[in-house]
């Protein structure tokens, strides 16, 4: 998956955006999902919202377990999608794992790849990762988001 590939979608396209700064703490995977159910009701985006908060919740675990610094939560839609990216610090690179079925964890990256229509990471100039998504039918192109705003570039 290439998110290069695709034309990228006008700024206005974008009616609404909401962003968030999450502690490197447990408690922040709680605040996240109360940012998607708080926010996408109001986007039209209601039928979105359970998948939204499922993924937003993997990514900022991954961030509190291996970022190791606060993690930024950035989310913007048209009503019929949702594109969010999760930025943190750190250098390391999410990975897919087979988990054995009897573990516990390590499945959160195979939950926001069923969920998500895309979803990939891009790595900003000044350092650290941004971990990417897009819900909804159709597609939003990547980068809508933060091309637009450039706020994690």
């Amino acid at each position: 998956m290439s998110p290069q590939n695709g034309s990228l979608m006008a700024p206005s396209d974008l009616t609404h955006t909401v962003e968030g700064l999450l502690a490197a703490a447990p408690a922040s995977v709680r605040e996240a999902r109360s940012l998607v159910r708080r926010e996408l009701p109001g986007w039209g985006a209601e039928d979105l919202v359970d998948d939204c908060m499922l993924i937003v919740s993997e990514l900022v675990t991954n961030a509190v377990r291996h970022g190791g610094a606060a993690c930024a939560l950035r989310l913007g839609g048209d009503g019929a999608h949702v594109y969010g990216e999760l930025f943190d610090p750190g250098a390391g690179a999410p990975r897919m794992r087979e988990a054995d079925t009897e573990a516990t964890g390590g499945r959160g990256l195979q939950i926001v790849d069923a969920l998500a229509a895309e979803w990939g990471v891009s790595w900003p100039e000044s350092g650290g990762k941004i971990v990417w998504f897009v819900l909804g039918g159709g597609c939003m192109p990547y980068g809508a988001l933060h091309r637009a705003s450039g706020a994690f570039a």
